[in-house]
């Protein structure tokens, strides 16, 4: 139940943070910050120092208003030290079978990166629910509309490029949602987290207005 509600999550939001940061604290607060500004589907990425640390602290926090996940997840075992720290989905940049069973074992949405229709009916065999296309800048959303002729289940979620002039293509052909990273948290470079928030509540409210038309 609770994978349900995780991916019934995504999609009704329909964006996904990425988090990337030097420090664990940082990615706390920019998580902080999107969940006030109502995007609430956090994605730590393992290239943030002790990323574990702030996932069990976000989850910790958060657990009630938020669906904390971890990302840049490689194998299995940085799988299953994400899913102890409290991660509700894991996403990786690319797909690894063994992975995929960890996150099964644990009835935890496995997001896997697939460039290919091979890649993406391998992962599908495996239990994934929603595959990452990465970067989907090298790609744009007519990739996504091609994907879906002959596989018109495929649950897809693109990841970089993404922003809110373009956000609309990607889910008009078929995204199940967006992930958002160095568009959404560039300002914390300036320490000007308030306009971390201000984007999220845009990002949010951009797919509503997208999805309700």
């Amino acid at each position: 139940m609770k994978k349900i509600k995780v991916l019934q999550n995504i999609s009704a939001v329909g964006v996904v943070a990425v988090i990337r940061a030097d420090t664990p604290e940082a990615a706390i607060r920019m998580s902080e910050a999107c969940i006030e500004g109502g995007l609430n589907n956090i994605e730590v990425t393992f290239t943030t120092p002790d990323a574990d640390h702030a996932i069990k602290i976000l989850a910790r926090k958060y657990g009630d208003k938020a669906v904390i996940g971890a990302g840049t997840v490689l194998d299995p075992l940085t799988a299953r030290i994400a899913i102890l720290a409290g991660a509700e989905f894991v996403v990786s940049p690319s797909f690894e079978e063994e992975t995929a069973k960890m996150c099964n074992l644990y009835s935890i949405p496995y997001m896997p990166g697939c460039l290919t229709l091979n890649e993406m009916k391998e992962a599908l065999k495996l239990g994934v629910d929603v595959l990452k296309l990465f970067p989907g800048s090298a790609f744009g959303p007519d990739f996504i509309k091609a994907v879906k002729g002959p596989m018109p289940h495929v649950q897809i979620m693109p990841t970089g490029g993404v922003d809110l002039n373009n956000m609309e293509q990607w889910i008009r052909n078929g995204s199940i949602a967006v992930g958002i990273g160095g568009n959404l948290t560039a300002p914390a470079k300036d320490n000007r987290y308030d306009l971390i928030t201000e984007l999220a509540a845009q990002y949010v409210a951009k797919f509503q207005e997208i999805t309700q038309q």
